[in-house]
C-alpha cells in the first residue's frame, strides 16, 4: 500500500508551476501589461502592503476586471475537474475513470440545452440549470447503480452510468433538433468557455472548497481501498461510505466547474495521470498535485484559446482536446508496449 506523503518540494514545485502560468495567464493578451506592475498591483492587494504599482487607471481595469477573474475561474475549474478525476479514479481504481463517468456532463448537457432552447432570453439560468443537471445525473445513475441486486459495485455504477448518460444524451439530441435555430448557442456552451466575470468565482466558490477539502482528507484512505475492500476492511475502513463520500465530493466538483464552464474535456483524464507518472501513485500526493496541475493546465489552455486566434477566440473545449487526445493516444501506445 501506498505511504507516500506529500513532501515539500513536491508541493513547492507545483505552487511555482502554478503561480507561473497564472501570471502569464495576466500579462499575455491582445494589450501587453508591464510584468513589473502587475507584480506590485497583485502584491498591493495583500493585507497590510501598500504599494504604487504605475498602472493607469484602464491597465488597472484590465488586470482586476477581465484579466484576473477570468484567470481565477479557469484555474478553479480546472482544478476542480483535475481533482475529481483523481477522486474518481480512486474510487473505480481505473486510471482511465473521469469526472463525467457517471453522467454528469449528459445531465449538464440536457438542462443546459433545455434552457437555451426553451427559454432563451434566460441566459443567467444555464449554469444554475447546467448545476442541477450534473447533480441530478450523477444521482440517477448510483440510484441505477445501488437498486441491482449486486448492492452497487463500481462495475455497476459505471454500467449504470453509461446508460443514464446514454440516455440523456439521446434526449438532449432530440431537443436539439427540435430547436434547431438555438443550435449555435448550445454548441458554444457544449465546446467550454471561460468568462471574466467575478460573479462566477463566487457563485462556485463554496462548492469549491468544500469538495476539494473532502476529497483531499480523504486522500489517506483512498490509498487504503486501492489495495481492495477485503483489506481495508480488515483495517477497520468502510470501504462503502469511503467511496459514497469521495463520489459525492467529486460529483459536486464536476457539477460546479460544469455549471460556468461548459463541458471541457481530458482533464479530468491527463491531469492526474500525469501527477501520477511524476509525483508517484498515493492519494495523499496525487489530489492535492492534480489540484494545483489542473489549474495551471487550464489557465495556459484559456491562454491560448484567447490568442491563438486573436480577435477571435477558440472554445477552451477545443483547445483541451487538441493537447488531450494525443497525449491520451500515445499513453495507451506506450501501456500497450510494456504489455508486449
Amino acid at each position: 500500500m501506498p505511504v507516500a506523503r506529500l513532501r515539500p518540494g513536491v508541493l513547492a514545485l507545483a505552487l511555482t508551476v502554478f503561480a507561473v502560468c497564472a501570471l502569464a495567464g495576466l500579462l499575455v493578451g491582445a494589450a501587453g501589461l508591464p510584468v513589473r506592475g502587475v507584480v506590485l498591483e497583485l502584491l498591493g492587494r495583500l493585507p497590510f502592503v501598500t504599494l504604487d504599482s504605475g498602472l493607469s487607471p484602464v491597465e488597472r481595469g484590465l488586470l482586476l476586471q477581465l484579466r484576473m477573474p477570468r484567470v481565477v475561474l479557469a484555474a478553479v475549474v480546472g482544478g476542480l475537474l483535475a481533482l475529481a478525476g483523481a477522486g474518481y479514479q480512486g474510487v473505480f481504481r481505473n486510471p482511465l475513470a473521469d469526472p463525467y463517468l457517471l453522467g454528469a456532463a449528459a445531465g449538464a448537457g440536457l438542462t443546459a440545452t433545455l434552457v437555451i432552447a426553451l427559454v432563451p432570453s434566460a441566459v443567467g439560468m444555464v449554469p444554475i440549470a447546467a448545476f442541477a443537471g450534473a447533480v441530478g445525473g450523477v444521482l440517477l445513475a448510483y440510484a441505477l447503480g445501488t437498486s441491482t441486486a449486486r448492492g452497487g459495485g463500481t462495475a455497476t455504477l459505471v454500467l449504470a452510468g453509461v446508460a443514464v448518460s446514454s440516455f440523456l444524451s439521446a434526449l438532449q439530441a432530440f431537443v436539439q433538433q427540435m430547436n434547431y435555430e438555438q443550435l449555435q448557442r448550445i454548441y458554444v456552451w457544449i465546446l467550454g468557455g471561460i468568462a471574466g466575470d467575478w460573479s462566477q468565482v463566487w457563485l462556485i466558490a463554496p462548492y469549491a472548497v468544500v469538495s476539494s477539502v473532502v476529497m483531499i482528507a480523504h486522500g489517506r484512505l483512498l490509498d487504503v481501498l486501492s489495495v481492495g475492500d477485503d483489506e481495508a476492511v480488515s483495517l477497520g475502513v468502510n470501504a462503502a461510505r469511503v467511496r459514497l463520500v469521495v463520489l459525492c465530493a467529486a460529483s459536486l466538483a464536476t457539477a460546479s466547474a460544469v455549471a460556468v464552464s461548459g463541458l471541457i474535456g481530458f482533464v479530468g483524464i491527463v491531469v492526474p495521470h500525469v501527477v501520477r507518472r511524476l509525483a508517484g501513485g498515493s492519494y495523499r500526493v496525487v489530489l492535492p498535485v492534480s489540484l494545483l496541475a489542473g489549474a495551471a493546465f487550464l489557465v495556459l489552455a484559456d491562454l491560448v484559446a484567447r490568442t491563438a486566434l486573436a480577435p477571435a477566440e477558440l472554445p477552451i473545449g477545443v483547445v483541451t482536446a487538441f493537447i488531450g487526445a494525443p497525449f491520451f493516444i500515445g499513453v495507451l501506445r506506450a501501456t500497450r508496449a510494456v504489455e508486449t
